[in-house]
């Protein structure tokens, strides 16, 4: 439990900022205590990121104050920011592979002796923020060669080598594995044991549940209330975030599927070769996939999709055996892949939304042959504008700019003008707020009403459970078993992920 001082630690009064077009945030407050974990919470586009960015010095506000130990501070910069011992860990982590640990735990901080950089010191302090996170590594091992899991160590060891005393932790585990995740926790309360204070930022409600001693919730750049701990229920922060009772959170009808859409059989990927996948989706079915990290899902994804390569087997879609050399192959054939990474794999992400919109139906368009449509794509995207609900100022806006949920519509649009047959969707609400995954989830089940097939891969468990007609359960390269809607339970799919034979 949280330690609590007469005065907050860190406070933020009525702050505002806005950018062209987009009212970020408007008189927001935040207050963190002494040895306390916050957990700020919020749908995409709520604020989170403008108001941790404004505490890290990467942005000024427009209006506001914000005090540490009662007294009124300016964070003009990252580097005064680290001066009041405030550090921000960045989703995206921010190390230099090619530098060892210690390097990067010193960048741009270097101690020196006798004008030359005292790497000895390095090692020896390097060694003692290591072990305070419980990080038995040389400092110096080349911090590309280390798990993702141990690089976001690595970061929170850099932050505390600036004698931090507030963390800001941007979704910290996207990218974990469980068993990383659970050391992340570890590593979490016994810096809060030892006072330091951290502000957790995180679209999955089980671990603020389990981690937070408070809850901040903003929504539309606004407060949206604040739980005490005894307050933190997945109803209530699900009621605070988007303003309404979520009743019906997953969309499922029950309604009858047609016939096999597509047909799998005895396919090779070139990750797992010695393994055969046969299965079939039917026409309005969703089938989810389940399974560990590492049990060769996406990889099936990708060889459906013309991706990787396929080493054996056959596939058809309505009954007809297709043939499949690259992307192209299956994109004809009416297959669609809504990849796992969007940012790097989804999107141009650079590029506006429409021209993100049209990318998959340029070929179609095109005029004479040679030229782009820009009216055809102008429509669609206005079109998918509409339909999927996404959250842009206008089709022009540049797609980094969008929240994750609205970045992940738009890859959905993407595919969805060109009315695919068969969509396969890969960690489909991965990073996305729980307003957002609602509408994705209700696409999801409009589709199968259409007689699209989905095949889906969750590592969710609650979203395997809950959209699922079916879950095939992978284990090393190979489905261990079949579960329909009424065998579906968390302990069947964990016996299935772990290897266990199929005892449906």
């Amino acid at each position: 439990m949280t330690s609590v001082t007469e005065s907050p630690l860190l406070s933020v009064h009525r702050a505002c900022k806005s950018f062209p077009g987009v009212r970020a945030l408007h008189e927001v407050d935040l207050t963190l205590n002494k040895g306390e974990v916050l957990a700020v919470i919020g749908e995409n586009g709520a604020g989170k990121s403008t108001l941790m960015k404004i505490l890290a010095g990467v942005q000024l506000p427009d209006s506001g104050d914000i005090r540490l130990d009662g007294t009124p501070i300016v964070i003009d910069s990252v580097q005064t920011a680290l001066s009041h011992g405030i550090a921000l860990i960045h989703q995206e982590l921010n190390l230099s592979g090619n530098l060892d640990v210690g390097a990067n735990i010193f960048l741009g901080r270097e101690p020196r002796r006798f004008g030359l950089i005292d790497k000895q010191r390095i090692r020896e302090e390097s060694k003692q923020v290591l072990s305070l996170v419980g990080l038995d590594v040389s400092p110096d091992t080349l911090a590309g060669s280390l798990s993702i899991g141990r690089q976001q160590l690595v970061e929170i060891a850099k932050a505390l080598s600036t004698d931090a005393r507030v963390l800001i932790m941007d979704e910290p585990t996207s990218s974990l594995s469980h068993g990383e995740s659970e050391r992340l926790f570890e590593v979490i309360r016994d810096l809060r044991r030892r006072g330091v204070s951290i502000i957790y930022i995180s679209h999955r409600l089980g671990e603020v549940k389990d981690l937070a001693d408070s809850v901040c919730v903003l929504r539309d750049g606004e407060n949206a209330g604040e739980l005490g701990h005894d307050e933190i229920t997945h109803d209530s922060m699900v009621r605070l975030m988007v303003g309404r009772d979520v009743s019906q959170f997953y969309a499922r009808q029950p309604h009858k599927p047609g016939a096999s859409l597509l047909e799998v059989a005895g396919l090779r990927t070139s990750t797992y070769p010695s393994e055969e996948l046969s299965f079939t989706v039917r026409a309005g079915e969703i089938v989810g996939v389940a399974g560990l990290v590492g049990a060769g899902r996406t990889e099936m994804l990708r060889t459906l999709f013309g991706v990787d390569p396929m080493l054996a087997g056959t596939i058809r879609v309505d009954g007809q055996p297709i043939a499949l050399h690259s992307p192209r192959d299956a994109i004809n054939a009416g297959l669609a892949l809504v990849p796992e990474d969007r940012k790097a794999e989804g999107l141009v992400i650079d590029m506006p939304v429409r021209s993100n919109v049209s990318l998959a139906s340029l070929r179609r368009h095109r005029r004479l042959g040679v030229f782009r449509n820009e009216s055809a794509e102008r429509s669609d995207t206005s079109a998918m504008i509409d339909k999927l609900n996404i959250k842009t100022p206008s089709a022009e806006q540049i797609a980094r700019l969008l929240s994750g949920g609205n970045q992940q519509k738009v890859v959905l649009g993407k595919w969805l003008t060109m009315s695919p047959r068969v969509l396969f969707l890969d960690e489909p609400t991965r990073g996305i707020d729980v307003g957002a995954k609602q509408e994705i989830y209700s696409l999801m089940e409009t589709l199968a009403e259409q007689g699209v097939a989905v095949l889906f891969v969750s590592s969710e468990m609650e979203e395997i459970l809950g959209m699922a007609d079916r879950a095939l359960v992978m284990h090393e390269g190979r489905i261990t078993g079949e579960l329909t809607r009424e065998q579906l339970s968390e302990e069947a799919v964990m016996h299935l992920a772990t290897g266990g034979a199929d005892a449906a």
